[in-house]
């Protein structure tokens, strides 16, 4: 393979050298696009839709269309596009994934792709990590699409924004963004907004009861920004819609209390690889005497287990300002992959009230699931996804497996010179962070910027407390003060600048050498509430000088200096925080320092690495640069990714089974809403339930005097709540058609006395309360199974086999439960002609989820459903509400 590289270059090389060609077709139409004035360019993109509407692809206006949206930067943003960012909107327009370096215009590269496919009005959705991008993206690029006639919106947590360049508000933050329904910005031909929220409004439209409050179109396309970062670090955690369950809080109390006596390996064996406890035979024995139970096992006190494991799991495995922070006596889960606090998110299946006694907070209830879905299979439901990052490639065969993406490398505008130094390895925690200092200082003394990643809250607030007893000014930046992290982070290339941070300083904000001259304005105005527009054009000009006048001392420094004070689990998170320094071309520097302390090399490191620094007696205060150690990280967390992508895998084989039941569900839901009578399905579904008792009480195979025709006739009567008369006179089938005439004339009588527009709406809304109902059901059912599924291997049983024979049993008897409590609720439901001004729906208390992390406000599941002046009357009367009971 390697002689065959060679010879012919790599697959990407190859892939790259094909895309350069493509290249010159566009860079060819530069002087005739920008010969047309203003009007000229605008006027593209209705030219643009009309050759879509004769016949052309998008491949085939792909050239003119990029050459258009360069054209239009340079004079709307000022920004022109560089032939490598060509080459990254074309993998983009592809369905693929381009790595591009940060820096390298990613923001700006993205334009391209989506002006392409929202010129065919069918929506493109932007995705990216957090609220903060989704706005300052669609602020940055809206004037862009803006002058060349689309329309953007910008989806929030808790709002939603479609842009409007007229509408200026002194608060940067919201300015240009108009508020608008959630519909109104997904009916944009651009929509941006979190991964979180397109996901969870794809669920809350499937819980909706009218049409017309859908927000979202059909899913049609998607450029995922840091795409491993939500397609493969965010993929173990599913989105989840729940509801109050009414379980007593008092058990994770009392359960809390005996943690404490419980002792690691005499009474449970921890395995941090799995994250997992179990109770050894002494400590079941032990656990049993502390909550009087005479058996721990029997399946009465088997919830007690779960429990008692997760209150174990609370204590053992989830740190406090690591994993989440108590602020106020609430628990708030920290993102492990961002640092990013997440108020309202809650962990699932018990572990968020485990914790909670833990630490003394109030516990709230235990959730039930009432809508669920993994990102994985969100995203694979657009008919075309892309993503973009700086790190993909060592995630490449994930990519591949699960998504169907191949990744391209993007190589950068100007050639990288940053010095990425050997890693250096102490024996203890306290020599390394001895080390981090000591560089801190003297990085800082010649005057160059330096960058500090951490993996924790706790360990940046150590490093500041030692910076502090130094005397070095530095900013602490991590998940406790989130607010001012755009701003912090924009201003850490500053001359002499020091700033700490968890791992969200690799994403999201170019840091630029000398500092971002925006954020100093403001900086310096601060404490001017009423500046005006002159004030802030001089402040800014005074800025622009002292950030050029930086970077010149910065630059001779030598550039941003990355410091890393712990190797992460996957080489992407590592590859993410070096990033950040040597962006186009500048100079800077990294190094990553280490102990052996490390949870990585503790965990997962080679005994190797711990035997020859024993072996070589070395003092705690010097460090190892050893090839052999170096190579020994590095297997070690290929180890770890490995590990990680076979949990996902294993997760969407399970997840996917669930994810063909919930497309069914919700297709059938559809039918539901979209459907103007379902009186033909009550009455086919009525006619099966018929059958299906016949076939128990009446078989075939036995004569009529055989028949349990009482039985039957109970049967019937505790379904439609009428006595039908039947006897054992007639044949098989004269009896069931008999029966179903009887049915369908009675149901005919109460379409009359209800009135047919009003027995349709009944119809429709029963069907959905009650497909909702068995819905949820059925997900607390899949939950149960899935605990107890893995023990089938211990019987040479397939587990994942098993869980699709059970989970495709448990969606058949779900489907029949809807089916009888359908008709039975339509035929036993009493029509009263009475003024009645209002039908109201049942609401409920909703919370939304992120599968071990949840969210959060509090909403009604659906509106309450007024009758509305020109809706049928409840009376009955076929006539409209207005010219009826609602008449004034």
């Amino acid at each position: 393979m390697k002689i065959l590289e060679k010879i012919f270059g790599t697959k990407n090389e190859r892939e790259l050298k094909r895309l350069f060609s493509a290249i010159d077709s566009i860079n060819s139409l530069e002087q005739s696009i920008g010969s047309l004035d203003d009007n000229g360019l605008m006027n593209k993109t209705g030219e643009f839709r009309s050759r879509l509407q004769s016949g052309d692809s998008l491949a085939d206006i792909l050239a003119e269309a990029f050459a258009v949206v360069r054209e239009a930067s340079k004079r709307v943003l000022g920004m022109r596009h560089f032939d490598v960012q060509l080459i990254g909107g074309m993998v983009l327009h592809q369905g693929r994934i381009a790595e591009m370096k940060t820096g390298e215009g990613k923001t700006l590269v993205a334009t391209l792709p989506v002006y392409l496919n929202a010129v065919d009005q069918k929506g493109v959705h932007v995705v990216t990590v957090n609220d903060y991008l989704a706005k300052r993206d669609a602020q940055w690029m809206g004037p862009l699409y803006n002058y060349l006639g689309l329309s953007v919106g910008v989806i929030q947590h808790d709002s939603s924004f479609i842009f409007d360049q007229t509408y200026v508000l002194r608060d940067k933050r919201y300015t240009m963004l108009r508020p608008c329904t959630r519909g109104e910005a997904y009916r944009a031909d651009i929509t941006y907004g979190t991964n979180n929220e397109f996901g969870f409004d794809y669920l809350r439209d499937n819980m909706k009861y009218d049409l017309d409050e859908f927000s979202q179109r059909q899913l049609n396309y998607a450029i995922v920004d840091e795409v491993d970062s939500i397609l493969i670090d965010e993929a173990r955690t599913p989105l989840i819609i729940s509801g109050p369950s009414e379980e007593s809080t008092d058990k994770y109390y009392k359960i809390n209390r005996i943690i404490p006596s419980l002792k690691n390996e005499a009474d449970f064996k921890i395995d941090e690889k799995l994250k997992t406890i179990v109770l050894t035979e002494s400590g079941s024995q032990k656990v049993e005497r502390l909550l009087s139970l005479d058996n721990l096992y029997d399946p009465v006190n088997i919830e007690m287990v779960h429990h008692v494991l997760q209150g174990l799991r609370a204590h053992h495995l989830f740190k406090k300002d690591v994993d989440y922070v108590v602020k106020d006596g609430e628990v708030i889960i920290v993102d492990e992959f961002t640092g990013r606090l997440m108020p309202g998110r809650r962990w699932s299946d018990g572990l968020h009230q485990a914790i909670e006694a833990k630490e003394n907070a109030k516990i709230a209830s235990e959730n039930q699931t009432l809508a669920t879905i993994t990102f994985q299979n969100y995203f694979r439901m657009y008919n075309k996804l892309s993503g973009m990052t700086g790190t993909a490639d060592t995630e490449a065969q994930e990519f591949a497996q699960i998504y169907n993406l191949d990744v391209v490398v993007i190589p950068t505008n100007r050639q990288m010179s940053r010095d990425d130094r050997a890693d250096v390895i102490y024996k203890t925690e306290t020599a390394k962070f001895d080390a981090v200092i000591e560089d801190i200082v003297q990085s800082h003394l010649k005057g160059q910027p330096v960058l500090v990643g951490t993996t924790s809250i706790e360990k940046s607030e150590v490093l500041g407390s030692l910076l502090k007893k130094k005397g070095i000014p530095h900013y602490v930046l991590n998940a406790k003060y989130h607010e001012r992290e755009a701003e912090i982070v924009a201003q850490a290339g500053r001359h002499k600048s020091v700033t700490i941070a968890t791992n969200m300083a690799g994403r999201g904000t170019d840091i630029v050498l000398g500092g971002n001259p925006d954020g100093l304005a403001r900086q310096m105005l601060k404490e001017n509430e009423n500046y005006t527009e002159e004030d802030y054009s001089a402040a800014l000009a005074e800025a622009k000088m002292i950030c050029e006048k930086e970077k010149s001392l910065v630059l001779e420094a030598g550039g941003l200096h990355i410091i890393g004070t712990e190797r992460h689990e996957a080489r992407r998170i590592d590859n993410q925080l070096r990033g950040r320094s040597g962006r186009q071309g500048d100079p800077g520097s990294s190094r990553f320092y280490l102990s052996l302390q490390d949870d990585l090399l503790r965990i997962f490191g080679s005994d190797r690495i711990t035997g020859l620094m024993s072996m070589l007696n070395i003092d705690d205060t010097i460090p190892i640069e050893n090839r052999m150690v170096s190579k020994a990280i590095e297997n070690a967390q290929k180890k770890v990714e490995s590990h990680n992508f076979d949990i996902r895998k294993h997760l969407l084989e399970y997840d996917d089974v669930m994810n063909k039941q919930r497309l069914e569900i919700y297709s059938f839901r559809r039918i539901v809403l979209t459907s103007s009578s379902l009186k033909d399905k009550v009455l086919e579904l009525m006619t099966n339930e018929v059958e299906a008792f016949a076939d128990v009480y009446c078989p075939e195979d036995q004569v009529p005097d055989e028949w349990d025709i009482k039985t039957f006739d109970d049967s019937l009567f505790g379904m439609f709540d009428r006595r039908l008369g039947i006897t054992n006179t007639m044949s098989r089938d004269e009896l069931v058609s008999g029966i179903v005439a009887k049915l369908t004339q009675l149901y005919e009588e109460k379409e009359r006395e209800a009135g047919p527009e009003f027995l349709r709406y009944v119809e429709k809304m029963i069907f959905l309360q009650v497909i909702d109902n068995q819905w949820k059901d059925h997900l607390l059912s899949i939950d149960h199974m899935k605990e107890g599924i893995g023990l089938r291997g211990y019987a040479q049983r397939d587990p994942l086999v098993e869980y699709k024979k059970e989970a495709f049993a448990c969606f058949a008897d779900m489907s029949d439960r809807i089916s009888a409590e359908v008709v039975s609720r339509l035929f036993k439901i009493q029509v009263k002609q009475e003024k009645a001004p209002e039908v109201k729906q049942h609401k409920q208390q909703l919370s939304y989820n992120r599968g071990e992390s949840s969210s959060a406000p509090l909403q009604a599941a659906h509106k309450d459903h007024k009758v509305g002046r020109n809706d049928p009357c409840i009376c009955g009367s076929g006539k409209k509400y207005k010219k009826c009971c609602g008449k004034e």
